[in-house]
């Protein structure tokens, strides 16, 4: 029988995580009110550099790290949340680092200090889990999603070093700074975060009976195509034609697993959805959605005449980036912990995700006008007050969600 305790101190450290969204979405606010009107005392990219930074480590990251330990605390009968504790509170400290100096003196000593703690840390966590892993006697396809997860994180602190090694020595090479920087997002959001995700997702899929060897399969597409599919993000690079025919095989390689996937979980949908509620199945489906699209869109990309639209617009890189970061992953961490009562809404904390999922479909409809104005060069009138009050949206949804969290104690 698994140790009640992990559930409850799981529970203490997602309310922290769903804190530090707020703080994301706060700072969101204060981003595109200074575009709307002014804030001359602000520093946009330095407040940037801290809702990015903040967004990774202090949600998805401390989140998922979370929800992982809770994995190996179903499956154990120790306190696992106590092995964890530290490297928990040290990411905390870390991710706090960055939120308070980034804006204050954007990349410099203290900030690139408290980044690199970030990843060191990430560093240890990936060993321990590792480790604690292989202890498990269940073998899953799970622990294939969570070491391809470790992998990636490490991977993409190498761009997040090469940048670092860039700006300290005051190196001023355009495309490397954005090839660099797509490394450490893509290897972020297309490795850690998303094989995280599915890691949990597994677990859960298993249960309702898909099978093993569709899930290994799906995982190999994925996990093969990951690598190579960074290059869908360096399209604007010169790059050879081997490499351009690698990257839209690893596109449809991606679009083919979720594909296998999508078909079994309709085909189980009564056991997948069984026990989980009306709201919490529409977060998943539309978590879901959002994936689809962000793999049609990856595999559209890959089209010459469409690449230059992908990067030529800063809305459209803000837009697919937030259909990602809220769409794809943070709607699933807030429904996964429901599904595992790690978050437990009354009413007001219901209402609270209803309307932070409107604020992401108003932030994606309104990112998207916005990109297809600049396209064909006619501006569309009060564009960034509209963006503002998603922004605002999303900031009071996650008021109400945290208002409304409840204690609840469920073995899962």
């Amino acid at each position: 029988m698994p140790s009640p305790e992990n559930n409850i101190t799981a529970q203490k450290w997602m309310r922290i995580a769903v804190i530090n969204l707020l703080i994301v979405a706060l700072l969101g606010v204060i981003m595109r009110y200074k575009i709307a009107y002014s804030l001359p005392f602000i520093e946009q990219e330095n407040f940037l550099h801290a809702h990015s930074h903040f967004a990774f480590s202090g949600w998805i990251a401390q989140a998922l790290m979370t929800l992982m330990i809770a994995y190996l605390g179903r499956h154990s009968k120790e306190n696992i949340f106590k092995k964890y504790k530290w490297l928990l509170l040290a990411n905390l400290i870390s991710a706090y680092g960055m939120l308070l100096s980034f804006p204050w003196e954007g990349y410099g000593i203290i900030s690139i200090i408290f980044s690199t703690v970030s990843i060191f840390i990430s560093y240890v966590f990936a060993f321990i889990f590792w480790k604690d892993l292989n202890k498990l006697q269940l073998k899953r396809v799970s622990h294939y999603w969570f070491k391809a997860a470790l992998v990636f994180n490490i991977l993409s602190s190498f761009g997040a070093f090469f940048l670092s090694y860039m700006i300290a020595n005051n190196i001023s090479h355009p495309n490397r700074y954005l090839a660099s920087t797509y490394y450490f997002l893509h290897f972020q959001y297309n490795g850690w975060f998303f094989f995280g995700c599915m890691g949990l997702l597994s677990e859960h899929l298993y249960n309702s009976g898909i099978s093993f060897l569709i899930q290994r399969k799906v995982f190999w597409l994925f996990a093969a195509a990951c690598i190579p599919a960074y290059f869908l993000s360096a399209l604007w690079l010169p790059i050879p034609l081997w490499i351009y025919i690698i990257v839209v095989i690893a596109a449809l390689a991606q679009l083919l697993g979720w594909l296998i996937l999508l078909k079994q979980m309709i085909t189980e949908k009564s056991i997948l959805f069984k026990d989980i509620n009306v709201q919490t199945r529409w977060i998943l489906i539309l978590s879901g959605i959002a994936l689809s699209i962000k793999l049609l869109l990856q595999a559209a990309s890959t089209i010459p005449s469409l690449s230059k639209y992908a990067f030529g617009f800063r809305p459209v890189v803000i837009g697919y980036l937030h259909l990602v970061l809220l769409g794809v992953i943070t709607l699933f961490i807030i429904a996964y912990s429901k599904m595992k009562n790690l978050i437990y809404t009354n009413r007001t904390g219901n209402a609270g995700i209803i309307i932070f999922i409107v604020g992401i479909i108003l932030n994606e409809l309104f990112l998207l006008i916005q990109g297809s104005s600049y396209m064909i060069f006619i501006p569309v009138p009060y564009i960034n007050q509209l963006l503002l009050a998603a922004a605002i949206c999303l900031f009071l949804g996650l008021v109400m969600l945290i208002s409304g969290l409840r204690k609840k104690i469920f073995l899962t």
